[in-house]
């Protein structure tokens, strides 16, 4: 009955999404786990919670600014309330905040005037503007698309609708051809040099999410043993950056680990790879230096909390010892061979003590080892060297939460749209959200990052490395409007 009701709650949170799995929540206590004491560690002020007030003017950066002149006052005219002093400018102006609305795609009309011969009859047309441009859908109307399709997760037929809502109609197929316009212009040599940047990452995140491509359905069902489809998220750390992929198709993560590993130079160690303890998510022909996810393992205990309290609880309790710890190492910006350093002498007792707790609840039959936390304990132990790989290898990330973060954008669109009709369309998609999402992570726009190579494709096809998200505008010139 425990393992029925287990099996019950994991199903729910894959239909409805995980609630929060915080040890307050869970046990519905207020306390909090006990804390390791570390040399020399000052005790600080609990941090904020950021609020979620209104933007002040200065987030606002793409705005139009418009300076207002005060009417009938000018720098050295005397005051109007007192006629001895002068008046002079304030550095800081006073500021309003006005927002309009307009539809993600706007058209404008260019009625240029005709004139005939009445004699000859030949025609005459005015000239349109210099500003207009030679396409009837420039640069931003595709990387508004590939924002709103692939960056939100708003299927086209809501933006033909919204669009059409609005007075400027935008039927889907239409979108689709802008989209794929856009797509085989500048965006694709930069994918293309992104997925060789990303393999030679120090650390390779990697996960699947199921999705669906109608196009390969059928041939699937009739030929393959394989039925499954996938879309998997990779991030990459390269050199303080990140860079996240998508690739969707048949392949699991673990193929397409392989598939990127291709283009990773020979002379380069092994990167450490972290993801689950699937057998799917590592590559069978390159070499990798294997991280599990330390979350996984936790959530085998969080789901049998309820049957289970007191054992949970000691277990979630000495996880979160190794967490605070990773916290305080990011906040003291220690380097990787210092943040090992660092986890050895505070995390290490924390996890040898867990690991012989786990030992003595087998060994000792206080635990069932069938149970649900006896299946929990026996994942742990199997898997206890790829768990703790941070003890032994610098850099070696903890979890993989920042991979499974970066496949909700893959999950936002699968939750819209469902599917992707063909090949060809998924991959437009992998490359899109590959593109946008890396921005994101820069703290770089992928609106203008995506105009910027539509605008400048052929130097983008030259020379792609000049063109990733964080290198771009370098190359843009400075009268480019």
């Amino acid at each position: 009955m425990d393992e029925k009701a287990t099996a019950i709650k994991r199903l729910l949170r894959v239909i409805f999404g995980a609630k929060t799995e915080t040890r307050e929540k869970l046990f519905k206590i207020g306390s909090k786990p006990k804390e390791v004491e570390t040399p020399g560690e000052e005790e600080s002020e609990p941090k904020k919670q950021p609020g979620h007030g209104r933007n002040g003017a200065d987030a606002y950066k793409k705005a139009e600014r418009v300076k207002v002149p005060i009417q009938d006052l000018k720098a050295g005219d005397p005051c109007p309330e007192c006629p001895k002093g002068k008046v002079y400018p304030v550095k800081k102006p006073g500021i309003l905040v006005r927002f309009v609305g307009m539809p993600p795609l706007a058209a404008k009309i260019y009625e240029m005037e005709k004139m005939r011969c009445n004699l000859c009859g030949d025609v005459f047309t005015a000239k349109p503007p210099n500003n207009v441009g030679s396409e009837k859908y420039d640069e931003t109307a595709g990387a508004m698309i590939a924002m709103l399709k692939y960056g939100s997760g708003v299927p086209f037929y809501r933006i033909e609708k919204l669009q059409e809502s609005m007075g400027i109609p935008l039927p889907a197929s239409t979108q689709w051809d802008i989209a794929e316009n856009a797509a085989n212009r500048g965006p694709h040599p930069a994918y293309r040099e992104l997925i060789r940047q990303a393999a030679q990452g120090n650390v390779i995140h990697n996960d699947d999410t199921p999705m669906k491509i109608l196009e390969l359905l059928k041939e699937i069902n009739e030929k393959s043993s394989r039925k499954g489809m996938f879309t998997t998220g990779m991030m990459s750390l390269v050199e303080g950056r990140t860079i996240a992929l998508f690739f969707t198709g048949p392949k699991h993560a673990g193929e397409n680990m392989t598939d990127l590993l291709k283009q990773r130079q020979a002379e380069l160690d092994p990167p450490i790879q972290m993801c689950d303890a699937l057998s799917r998510n590592a590559s069978k022909v390159f070499e990798t230096i294997l991280a599990n996810c330390l979350v996984h393992g936790r959530r085998n205990f969080v789901d049998v909390a309820e049957n289970f309290p007191e054992e949970t609880a000691h277990v979630i309790d000495e996880i979160a010892l190794v967490y605070r710890n990773d916290e305080t190492a990011k906040q003291q910006n220690l380097s990787p061979q210092e943040r090992l350093l660092f986890h050895q002498r505070v995390s290490a007792p924390v996890m040898k003590n867990l690991k012989q707790w786990f030992s003595q609840q087998i060994e000792q039959k206080k635990t069932e080892p069938n149970s649900g936390l006896g299946k929990a304990i026996s994942y742990m132990l199997k898997h206890w060297d790829p768990l703790t790989l941070f003890l032994r290898v610098p850099g070696a990330p903890l979890d993989n939460n920042i991979c499974e973060q970066t496949l909700k954008k893959a999950i936002l669109h699968r939750k819209n749209s469902l599917f992707y009709k063909t090949e060809h369309g998924a991959v437009i998609g992998d490359m899109f959200m590959s593109l946008i999402h890396t921005c994101n992570l820069g703290g770089v726009n992928p609106f203008d990052y995506l105009v910027a190579l539509q605008k400048h494709s052929s130097e983008v096809f030259k020379n792609p490395g000049n063109w990733m998200p964080w290198n771009y505008q370098v190359c843009i010139p400075v009268n480019d409007s």
